[in-house]
């Protein structure tokens, strides 16, 4: 009875580590270019109270008598599944159609890499996310610039009012992993690379399997509310039958302590 009291609390640790993982995807439901994550579980080890090895009368036992320890956490899986296109006009505003990554370039020289396709233009015209980061590569809008248009395949060109037929200024190139879900969050709508993701694949937008760029759209997250709600429902439920457990295995053990009254 002692070893269902662990197996359930175990289990509530779980739910409440699921719980945790279902607010945060609720919380970024309006967050661009979000990916929702859901926990995964194992099974704890088990404890072999008969084997299958023949008896005495020399028959096979068909199957072990094995009870197990609970249940944890092991990883956050990310889904990496397109986001809705949301059109918002801006020129700056980017969104990857298909795989890929946007590039930024971090404070201390690495790079991390992001869905978020708001981007702005610095005082000294460089092309940035929210939080001032400088997209990889660079790319410098000049003072007077008029117009800002960027192709599918990543090509950036501007018009000024002295050139008003629009010149090339860069390229947008994209990064993808072979495992994406390997990949590291930050917070600030950016991940970084690990030994699980694998290392960048760097290439023009649409090209080596990286998808094409929509100006004037951001991608929303891909946060389905119906299916948060549902799973926060299945795991307080869950969570709910663990502590049952709790309380009937303490009722268990004032029984047997008060067989002798």
């Amino acid at each position: 009875m002692i070893k269902s009291l662990y197996t359930a609390a175990s289990g509530m640790n779980a739910q409440q580590t699921n719980l945790d993982n279902i607010a945060n995807n609720l919380a970024n439901a309006n967050t661009t270019g979000f990916k929702r994550s859901r926990v995964e579980f194992q099974d704890l080890v088990y404890e072999t109270l008969r084997g299958t090895a023949p008896t005495t009368q020399g028959t096979q036992v068909p199957a072990e008598l094995q009870i197990g320890g609970g249940a944890k956490p092991v990883s956050t899986v990310k889904n990496f599944e397109q986001g809705s296109p949301q059109e918002t006009g801006n020129p700056l505003d980017l969104m990857i159609r298909g795989n890929g990554f946007f590039q930024v370039l971090m404070p201390d020289g690495t790079i991390s890499y992001t869905r978020d396709g708001s981007w702005k233009i610095s005082a000294d015209g460089q092309m940035v996310n929210a939080d001032g980061l400088p997209m990889e590569p660079p790319l410098t809008v000049p003072q007077d610039a008029t117009g800002v248009l960027v192709q599918p395949d990543g090509r950036v060109l501007v018009t000024t009012a002295a050139a008003p037929e629009p010149a090339e200024l860069g390229r947008i190139e994209l990064a993808r992993f072979v495992n994406p879900t390997g990949l590291s969050s930050l917070g600030g709508n950016l991940y970084k690379q690990t030994i699980a993701s694998g290392e960048p694949i760097v290439a023009q937008a649409g090209l080596d399997g990286t998808g094409t760029l929509d100006q004037g759209y951001l991608e929303s997250s891909n946060v389905k509310i119906v299916n948060e709600m549902i799973a926060m429902i299945t795991a307080q439920r869950s969570y709910e039958l663990n502590s049952k457990s709790v309380r009937t295995a303490d009722d268990m053990i004032s029984i047997a302590a008060n067989l002798k009254r």
